[in-house]
């Protein structure tokens, strides 16, 4: 299995937050992710500052769900990959 790059590791957390309803807390996040914790906490960070996901605090719990800049990633992502795998690049 070939490693994933910086980019497939985004969006598929990214994925993972939509898949969930939008709505996960960080610990199943993280798990879920199949990273360690070291490398999970640096794309979490990554992601918070380039406003791709945020963190609600709701209930005494805190909650991870994707900004509107999220869901465009997810779209864009999806369209490149149908694009390489169209045209067999």
């Amino acid at each position: 299995m070939a490693k994933r790059n910086k980019l497939e590791i985004m969006k598929d957390i990214l994925a993972i937050i939509q898949k969930n309803n939008n709505n996960i807390k960080p610990t199943p996040l993280s798990r879920k992710s199949n990273l360690s914790s070291t490398r999970f906490k640096e794309y979490f960070l990554e992601l918070t500052q380039k406003g791709f996901i945020k963190e609600i605090n709701r209930e005494n719990s805190n909650f991870i769900s994707l900004t509107e800049k999220g869901f465009r990633f997810l779209e864009r992502y999806k369209t490149i990959v149908n694009f390489i795998d169209e045209f067999e690049l």
